[in-house]
């Protein structure tokens, strides 16, 4: 079967938004929520498309044609003021009866380095969706970039998923996941079992969010609402963070909307611990689709006992991770108490309100680079920049009592004056006090 198709695309006014029409596939199990018949999809990236039992063009899974009604999904991405005529055209023909070969996951593990800190980018688009690049070519360029660990995360479609075997490695654990993307927002379906798809057919005012969430988490993976302050159509989150395992706050280079986001992370961090509630951690990640887009700028630093698919996802979900520019960056950042208690990234050192406690963070790999120590009442100590070599110690004195968690930032410099400069690095916080002392908040 093959499938084109065209629409009209009128001259719009500056600032109205152009015809855009998604497309994809759904067989004669029908088009249900939840994806039963689900065959494919590559939204506005492709003009025509086609499947067999053994084969599909990238988007679309192999398999048998069975007989009876199938189903051509369009979306209407955005409509100009004119309308949006559309032709579509569907090309059958007869042919031997094809073999659907057995799909070839990657291992759920690679080689590591026990418990260790590992990087990776878990928001990468491959030519399975509107990317540019194989997941070969996106393995190496990871390789290149310093990481340990990846995650597919193609625009609603799991089709990627058998085709990554080749390009894991004993230097290379790679997830398997999606980017579902809504008409709401998008997030991330990050690590679930192979072959698992993600319907992004409903909306924020549907109520079908929390199901899908659920199944996501089912199927292995976290949740990771991505971009949710992005500015373009659709890309906006607007389904709320009850179900989140942990949120995008750094995407691609270092943009307005990632300080917006950042800052409402940061309030909502502050919130969670003054009122004892868990907390949300947050990743960074390229969402590298094609040149020039680097791979791994950001990524995700991350404690794990070994480099396997589930203490990498432990490890995020406990927050126990940094987000670094690129692989030059090296933090360690850390909290001690007076009688040598010490807490690290995602932790909390369980001391008394006042006790006396040093935070300390040790850098490399950021040249002229200001660091900055944030806790629930704001920023309360800036210090640099560092020497042109990139690297430096800074410690500050607290107590539970003044801050219910620590974070830090590096950032680079800047010509305007009192607003902070580019990202270089933030971590998540480490908590400060006992945790239900009225005075702090609870870590996950």
């Amino acid at each position: 079967m093959k499938v084109s198709y065209t629409y009209g695309k009128p001259s719009v006014p500056p600032g109205v938004p152009g015809n855009a029409l998604d497309i994809g596939l759904f067989d004669a199990r029908g088009t249900g929520l939840g994806g039963r018949g689900f065959r494919g999809w590559s939204g506005g990236a492709r003009t025509e498309f086609f499947v067999r039992a053994d084969e599909a063009t990238p988007g679309y899974l192999p398999g048998p044609l069975h007989p009876g009604t199938w189903y051509i999904a369009l979306g209407p991405y955005t409509v100009a003021p004119q309308g949006l005529p559309y032709e579509v055209t569907v090309t059958t023909a007869r042919g031997e009866p094809g073999e659907t070969p057995p799909p070839r996951y990657p291992p759920p593990r690679a080689r590591g380095r026990g418990r260790d800190w590992y990087r990776g980018d878990c928001h990468l688009h491959s030519w399975h969706s509107d990317g540019r690049r194989t997941p070969a070519e996106i393995a190496d360029l990871a390789r290149a970039a310093g990481l340990d660990f990846l995650n597919s995360s193609d625009h609603n479609t799991n089709a990627a998923h058998p085709h990554w075997a080749d390009a894991a490695g004993d230097d290379l654990l790679v997830l398997l996941g999606e980017e579902v993307t809504t008409r709401n927002g998008h997030v991330l379906a990050l690590g679930t079992d192979p072959g698992t798809f993600v319907d992004w057919r409903y909306r924020a005012r549907d109520g079908r969010w929390a199901h899908f969430a659920r199944a996501v988490r089912a199927a292995g993976g976290l949740v990771v609402p991505a971009h949710p302050h992005a500015d373009c159509v659709g890309c906006g989150w607007r389904f709320g963070f009850a179900e989140a395992d942990a949120v995008e706050v750094w995407n691609g280079p270092w943009t307005p909307d990632d300080e917006m986001t950042l800052a409402a992370w940061d309030a909502r961090l502050a919130a969670s611990a003054r009122g004892g509630r868990a907390w949300l951690p947050a990743l960074g990640n390229s969402d590298a689709h094609r040149d020039p887009d680097v791979v791994g700028m950001p990524q995700t630093v991350v404690l794990a006992d070994e480099l396997t698919r589930e203490a990498v996802q432990e490890g995020l979900r406990a927050g126990r991770s940094y987000v670094a520019e690129s692989r030059q960056v090296v933090l360690a950042f850390a909290v001690t108490a007076e009688g040598g208690e010490r807490a690290g990234i995602g932790e909390r050192l369980a001391v008394a309100a006042d006790t006396p406690v040093t935070v300390r963070l040790e850098v490399s790999g950021a040249p002229r680079c200001s660091v900055r120590l944030l806790t629930d009442q704001g920023v309360l100590f800036t210090g640099g920049p560092l020497p042109v070599s990139g690297t430096g110690t800074v410690e500050w004195r607290t107590t539970p009592a003044r801050a219910a968690y620590v974070r830090a930032e590096l950032r680079h410099e800047t010509a305007l004056g009192p607003l902070p400069g580019a990202m270089a690095a933030f971590t998540n916080p480490v908590f400060l006090g006992r945790a239900g002392d009225g005075r702090t908040g609870a870590a996950r």
